[in-house]
């Protein structure tokens, strides 16, 4: 009997060990993707035309900028989920005042913040499409912001986030840009480039690079924009004002978007959406997406 005890004792005392050192393999492996510094191309800021800079906090509220750093973009906690992540989206004027328009244009866009490390929640492959009047008219809107509040905390990893990081995961927005670079809106031709633009700088965060379907949180899997044909133009227009599709079907995170986001295009513009959207659909037929895509 005391021959098996010790036995037990050897393998618990192996486990402990072994479980010591995966946990020291997870922190040293995810500090190491934390702490990794990028070096970011330098961005052209080129001057913005008078409406552009008129527009810009529309465009901020579209793209989304105000629903995740919070009314005046002062901070909130954006995401929190037990184990994995908890995020804060910073105080942008607070962090303006401590950046350069180079580092506002290269977070912006390339995902490197000002400290030259990797960016995880910001969209940034997403605004690498935005013309560089676009982004500068931004950061004037930004610089524009009154100063309030206090430095708001980043990011706090838990132990599932941590492995996540360390096996490769959980890809930062430097790692998702190539993704964003080679798959593209499908070009149905220039009568549909204003539509074409509009929802590859806003519905391919959700739906994918190239609007053919995506998980944008895990377990949450947004269908492929060619549904959007069997929309009827009036259909389509509630649908971008409330998020609520014909016969009072909530879409929950379509929702969202739309009484944060999407509500604050023009008719105009939800038409120029919508045209695009079906003649997609009459071009190319989006692949199906399920839970292993």
């Amino acid at each position: 009997m005391k021959r098996i005890l010790r036995w037990i004792g050897y393998v618990a005392a192996a486990l402990v060990v072994a479980a010591l050192v995966f946990a020291a393999w997870v922190w040293f492996a995810s500090a190491r993707v934390l702490s990794r510094t990028h070096e970011a191309r330098a961005e052209t800021l080129a001057q913005p035309n008078t409406a552009q800079l008129a527009d810009a906090e529309r465009q901020s509220r579209i793209l989304g900028c105000h629903s995740c750093h919070g009314e005046g973009m002062r901070g909130r906690l954006m995401f929190e989920a037990p184990n994995v992540v908890r995020m804060w989206a910073p105080n942008i004027p607070e962090l303006a005042a401590r950046a350069s328009d180079q580092q506002l244009a290269q977070a912006i866009r390339q995902g490197v913040g000002h400290d030259g490390r990797a960016l995880f929640a910001m969209p940034s492959p997403l605004y690498s499409r935005l013309s560089d009047q676009e982004v500068t008219a931004m950061i004037a809107y930004i610089r524009r912001l009154p100063p309030a509040g206090e430095r708001i905390s980043g990011v706090e990893w838990g132990p599932i986030g941590r492995f996540a990081l360390a096996i490769g995961s959980f890809p930062s927005a430097i790692e998702r840009m190539e993704e964003f670079r080679v798959r593209q809106p499908f070009d149905v031709g220039p009568a549909h480039a204003a539509g074409r633009r509009l929802v590859a700088i806003q519905c391919a965060d959700c739906h994918g690079p190239d609007l053919s379907g995506a998980e944008p949180i895990p377990d949450l899997f947004s269908p492929g924009l060619d549904v959007a044909a069997a929309y009827s133009p009036e259909q389509f227009r509630a649908l971008m004002r409330t998020g609520v599709a014909p016969h009072g079907r909530d879409l929950a995170m379509m929702r969202e978007a739309a009484l944060q986001d999407l509500r604050h295009y023009t008719d105009a513009e939800i038409g120029q959406i919508h045209a695009y959207l079906v003649a997609r659909a009459g071009r190319v037929q989006d692949p199906p997406r399920g839970p292993r895509d």
